[in-house]
């Protein structure tokens, strides 16, 4: 079996942005800080509304996000997500009250979208990285302002996109005849309701769980092969 090499430059993309963050995040005063955290809020809910826009069954969309968010509760994904974050902030003695918060945030805008499933398969099916090289690119850049706002946890998300990217190239073959380009659409379109989600949250102008409503992107999949 081939080594993940686009998820391995993905992380290692992750990582290099998020150092570069870190070495900027005490150089900033206080009124710089919060000008590029709401530039990166702004940012994030633009990038979710372009995929969500992608929609063309709105009525999918919304059973995805309802079940998925009902799957996510009783999944308790959000708790096991932050969990993860304060295990990994007590092996890195990190003392950043911001951790687990940029551990979970960076971690979902990183693993939601149709760029981490196309170019997993396009890796694991054809042995071409380039959508992962390329996502790669963007996610290392996303880091710089994001680990500069919220410290290290931010590097520490490049362990969920590892696993997560490196288990669907791993695991292509097996799925390859059910990735049509009408599935990919609703898992766009649901993804971007949850990055939308995400920037909602980095606003403060509400607190949505987004890891609970993860779910919903497996609840697209699923309910893209009926006429709903």
């Amino acid at each position: 079996m081939d080594m993940p090499l686009g998820t391995i430059a993905n992380a290692a993309a992750i990582v290099a942005g998020s150092l570069i963050g870190l070495l900027m995040h005490g150089r900033f005063p206080e009124n710089v800080k919060k000008i590029v955290f709401q530039a990166l809020g702004l940012s994030v809910l633009l990038i979710g509304l372009q995929m969500a826009l992608k929609m063309d069954r709105p009525l999918l969309v919304v059973f995805s996000l309802v079940l998925g968010g009902i799957a996510g509760e009783l999944l308790r994904i959000e708790d096991r997500l932050e969990s993860m974050g304060e295990r990994l902030k007590r092996v890195s003695r990190s003392k950043s009250d911001l951790f687990t918060d940029g551990f979970v945030s960076a971690s979902l805008i990183y693993c939601v979208g149709s760029m981490a499933i196309l170019g997993s398969l396009d890796d694991g099916l054809r042995n071409d990285p380039t959508i992962l090289l390329t996502k790669a690119t963007l996610d290392g850049f996303a880091s710089i302002p994001l680990a500069s706002t919220y410290g290290v946890g931010v590097m520490f998300s490049a362990v969920p996109v590892f696993l997560y990217q490196g288990a669907m190239t791993l695991a292509a073959g097996s799925v390859r005849e059910v990735v049509t380009p009408e599935l990919l659409t609703q898992i766009t379109s649901t993804g971007g309701l949850l990055i939308l989600s995400i920037g909602v949250n980095l606003l403060g102008f509400a607190h949505i769980r987004v890891g609970n409503l993860l779910p919903a992107i497996i609840a697209a999949a699923l309910l893209s092969f009926t006429p709903i």
